[in-house]
């Protein structure tokens, strides 16, 4: 193992690693911060949605990293936010009608592990846990693993 990374999860999820690096890392969160917004604004999600799906409690450092599309995230918000990448990319993929594919995190599912909820309340629900249970099921679905 690089021992400049950090596993996301078990060897042989199909996730990369997050680097240790600190310039790496703020190369990163950087980028995925700006990307984490373009992303949000697709999905119409309100500040408080954002906030949680970052895992982040300051409503000034939520505005100041909107404001200047900079951040310096944490592995934790890191992490999320490559799970929301992965998500959007997944549903992209699956849906190639952009509408629907936006569309998609807020309309109700009778899937097993959505139990007739929008895949957004247990994104934001169930934390890391929940964007990666959203993230393994759409990849699922698309045929990658499970």
């Amino acid at each position: 193992m690089n021992p400049a990374a950090v596993p996301l999860q078990p060897s042989g999820s199909g996730f990369t690693s997050l680097p240790t690096d600190p310039e790496e890392l703020e190369r990163l969160s950087g980028a995925g911060i700006r990307t984490f917004f373009r992303i949000a604004g697709l999905w119409g999600l309100d500040t408080e949605q954002q906030m949680a799906l970052l895992g982040l409690r300051s409503r000034s450092t939520f505005f100041k990293w909107k404001r200047e599309q900079a951040a310096r995230l944490d592995h934790d918000q890191l992490e999320r936010v490559s799970h929301i990448l992965g998500i959007y990319k997944a549903l992209q993929i699956l849906l190639p009608e952009p509408a629907a594919a936006d569309a998609w995190v807020r309309r109700p599912n009778q899937a097993g592990p959505f139990q007739g909820e929008p895949a957004l309340e247990l994104m934001i629900r169930g934390g890391i846990t929940g964007l990666f249970t959203v993230r393994r099921y759409l990849d699922a679905q698309r045929g990658g693993w499970a």
